[in-house]
């Protein structure tokens, strides 16, 4: 294992000219399927568990949400076509005799959390669910099957802290338009929501697309009045989180002489509008940060024991948040890379960048010892995941 700690001295994120951030909101098609991957994860584990005394091998990472059709009008609208969630992957499907009911476990757990999550969704009536869940390789069961799991994957986890102010921004902005306060005040908003920041210096422009529920919204004088209101409401809301020029647009293809409004049945574009894809959103802090170090990989729904593809990218966060404590470190960036077959607490190599006026020698020696505490977390970090501790996406 080798370890690597580099002090940096280009200009940070925060200190550059221009920054781009996004966030899909947790009604997104892309973050439906991040949760039904790794809902159906927990439930398995959790099922796991109580047969069987342990979690089993499975990852269920490669969900795909197929849009329905629906028909839309001031005041209602029928789903026609209902939505097609497909989830594929990889589990243990029997021990000894007793057979796992994974399809029905897989569906229970869907039309739980869709009812929990949207509003406005009759998971049977709206939502198809199709299982294609076969058992693992032989290779990558045996990892399970170690006093100190196997990495299952060749695999990458990157994160970097602090965030910067526009980071927040979007993260917050789209935590409030979902909260349990806005959605009593402006039941309407849908759970669909996205939000584009971009700073050009001290100005952030927030692109909002907020799927309304059409059963709110009884004319077109009204939505655009209504949307009116919202954009005030949520301008107050953003100027206490920034000390930049802010400027906002929600649902920008709008148009009124044209008759293009934004409006959903159920609060989610998935009815009609748009697919889903796990991991095609959110990366594990909850953002898409193409200014950031980033990894493709999707943390939702792989196991929690041995891959490393979600467990290297908390680590990895957990790692740069807990360096940026220090008063002397500005910013921290921390890489992980696995090796098949290799005990999870044994990173093939980590390399942590850090933006500090120390000497190099006290940096690295705070940042080793950091670094070292949470590898060996990593073999316990399930139970928090189990229990929704970390965010994923």
């Amino acid at each position: 294992m080798e370890i690597i700690v580099e002090k940096v001295n280009d200009l940070s994120v925060q200190q550059s000219a221009i920054e781009i951030v996004e966030r899909k909101g947790l009604g997104h098609p892309d973050t439906l399927c991040d949760r039904a991957a790794e809902e159906l994860s927990i439930a398995f584990s959790k099922y796991y568990i109580e047969k069987f005394g342990r979690v089993l091998h499975h990852n269920i990472d490669k969900c795909l949400l197929v849009g329905g059709r629906s028909e839309v009008c001031f005041g209602g609208g029928t789903v026609t076509t209902p939505m097609h969630l497909i989830v594929a992957g990889r589990a243990v499907e029997s021990v000894g005799k007793e057979k796992v009911p994974l399809e029905e476990i897989a569906r229970e757990t869907t039309n739980r959390w869709l009812k929990e999550q949207l509003r406005f969704i009759e998971p049977e009536k709206n939502v198809i669910v199709e299982t294609k869940i076969r058992t693992g390789s032989a290779e990558l069961l045996s990892t399970f099957d170690s006093s100190i799991p196997l990495a299952n994957d060749t695999s990458i986890g990157v994160g970097f802290s602090p965030m910067t102010e526009t980071e927040s921004l979007v993260y917050h902005t789209e935590q409030f338009l979902n909260s349990p306060e806005v959605k009593r005040k402006y039941p309407m908003i849908g759970e669909d929501i996205k939000i584009m920041g971009v700073r050009v210096n001290d100005h952030i422009n927030l692109t909002i697309a907020i799927a309304f529920v059409s059963r709110f919204i009884s004319s077109k004088e009204v939505y655009f009045d209504t949307k009116s209101k919202i954009l005030e409401y949520i301008f107050t809301f953003v100027k206490k989180l920034t000390t930049c020029e802010v400027s906002l647009v929600l649902n920008a293809a709008d148009n009124y002489k044209k008759n293009i409004v934004y409006l959903t049945i159920t609060g989610t574009s998935a009815e009609c509008g748009d697919d889903g894809q796990v991991g095609r959103g959110n990366r594990a802090n909850g953002l898409i940060t193409p200014y950031r170090p980033m990894t493709l990989e999707a943390t939702a729904g792989k196991n929690p024991i041995t891959h490393t593809g979600k467990l290297y990218n908390l680590t990895a966060g957990e790692i740069a948040a807990e360096i940026t404590k220090e008063p002397d470190i500005s910013g921290a960036e921390c890489y992980l890379v696995s090796q098949i077959g290799i005990p999870i607490t044994e990173p093939q190599i980590i390399h942590v960048k850090i933006r500090s006026n120390l000497e190099k020698k006290i940096i690295e020696e705070k940042c080793r010892k950091v670094i070292h505490k949470h590898l060996g977390q990593i073999p316990r970090l399930w139970a928090g995941i189990l229990e929704k501790r970390y965010s994923l996406y």
